[in-house]
């Protein structure tokens, strides 16, 4: 497996949503692996496919020292909410406060087919969000509103070249 090079904001692959998997084979445990690998690297809570490029619905997460994947989530059961500050790899170096559900329920699949539910609180909860809004073309400071957004944005705008 490969730790795979994170794609940058500007890139149209981070805004496109990505396709469901249909089929459960050796190039897709293969891209499980490269997600796994590349989540694994200090500092990551997760990788969405489109993060390396390919436009398919799965991810990996790193929280709490639990390494996982899911194919073609689906969140229900919001609960609560949270406001921390939150990242993304392909918007390095920045970071904004963002409101998220506490708690969330993800059902989805392994990288064989085999169905799997994820109930998540806190910042695995933070993580599920955050990895599902890539698979549909959404970054975090899609999210944001009012001052917060706007910051956001005039940061967006210094650091990255037109």
């Amino acid at each position: 497996m490969t730790v795979r090079p994170i794609r940058l904001f500007g890139d149209p692959v981070l805004r496109t949503p990505a396709d469901h998997v249909t089929t459960f084979d050796a190039a897709l445990r293969e891209l499980v692996g490269d997600l796994e690998d590349t989540v694994r690297e200090p500092g990551r809570a997760g990788v969405a496919a489109p993060q390396i490029g390919v436009g398919l619905r799965v991810f990996s997460y790193n929280v709490g020292g639990r390494v996982g994947h899911v194919v073609n989530p689906v969140l229900s059961d919001f609960a609560g909410e949270q406001s921390d500050e939150e990242g993304c790899l392909s918007l390095p170096g920045m970071g904004f406060e963002t409101r998220r559900s506490e708690s969330v329920v993800c059902r989805g699949f392994d990288q064989h087919g085999e169905p799997l539910v994820i109930e998540g609180t806190g910042f695995l909860a933070r993580a599920l969000q955050h990895e599902t809004d890539h698979l549909d073309g959404r970054l975090y400071i899609d999210t944001l509103t009012g001052d917060v957004r706007r910051q956001a944005l005039r940061e967006l705008r210094r650091v990255v070249p037109r």
